[in-house]
């Protein structure tokens, strides 16, 4: 039996599953953002929690320290006092995102947050490792 290299080829690449080529599995949705008089509201908070697999709390909470502001959390939004731009936002998430959502070991976002005590812990669900985390 004699094969030609390049219909070989050809068969084995159309046997080959469909690759993605996202570069990242985790895509944030695209904040809803209105401004209201002094008061910047987020539509769709809860839902980019979802995404992050994270309680909005902890992400509300992480927001008003780095923006020095007080928020609240009602009903699926967030709500800061005073104005503020989509582009901070965005910076500050994806901040969140390499501190509390990606593991530095595999840069999977496949974590959860386990707290032991009074320390908190980021444990990967795809490689396995432990590292610790600051607290908010």
């Amino acid at each position: 039996m004699k094969y030609n290299y390049d219909e070989l080829l050809k068969r084995a690449t159309s046997q080959l599953p469909e690759v993605s080529l996202k570069q990242e599995r985790l895509e944030l949705p695209r904040l809803q953002i209105n401004t209201v008089g002094m008061r910047t509201i987020i539509s769709n908070f809860k839902e980019v929690a979802d995404v992050m697999d994270r309680d909005p709390q902890h992400i509300l909470k992480f927001l008003t320290r780095e923006m020095a502001t007080a928020a609240t959390y009602h009903e699926g939004r967030a709500i800061f006092q005073g104005k503020f731009q989509r582009d901070s936002f965005e910076r500050l998430l994806q901040r969140y995102m390499e501190s509390f959502v990606n593991c530095p070991v595999c840069k999977r976002p496949d974590t959860n947050i386990v707290k032991e005590k009074r320390l908190s812990f980021l444990v990967c669900n795809a490689c396995g490792a432990r590292s610790s985390i600051k607290q908010l």
